[in-house]
């Protein structure tokens, strides 16, 4: 659902500004203008709805499509992923293997797999995969 919203734009029109000129001395060569009536004029404008899409856009940042090492490959099956699919199918391995330790959900136990993407570390903080797997992509 398409919604345009509408914005108050507050104007000091020009058709009902009066100017007096105030010319007591005329020596001094100023010319003082005092607005004697100004009135405020609210008007409303609409923001102008955006062209539609011809097409769907290039995937961009951590959606795009990246090569990976030869050890993510054997993990996730594919030479380019984007990062959010490798992380899926790599909490998907886990979830299949039953690699989380029962005792706190948060500490991965690494397998073989796990162990070539995270450098060899035995164990590994959930929060902890996202930098880990940083190197795999090329």
């Amino acid at each position: 659902m398409a919604a345009s919203s509408a914005i108050f734009t507050t104007l000091i029109s020009p058709q009902t500004v009066s100017f007096s000129a105030n010319s007591s001395s005329s020596s001094s060569c100023s010319l003082r203008l005092l607005p004697t009536n100004v009135r405020m004029v609210r008007t409303v404008t609409q923001a102008t709805a955006s062209k539609a899409t011809t097409g769907t856009r290039a995937p961009r940042g951590i959606m795009k499509p990246r090569r990976v090492s030869p050890e993510m490959e054997a993990l996730v099956g594919v030479p380019e992923i984007p990062r959010t699919e490798a992380l899926k199918r790599i909490w998907a391995h886990i979830k299949e293997h039953n690699l989380q330790d029962p005792e706190n959900k948060k500490i991965i136990i690494c397998d073989e797999k796990l162990k070539k993407i995270f450098g060899g570390k035995d164990r590994v903080g959930f929060l902890e995969i996202a930098g880990l797997i940083t190197p795999h992509f090329l």
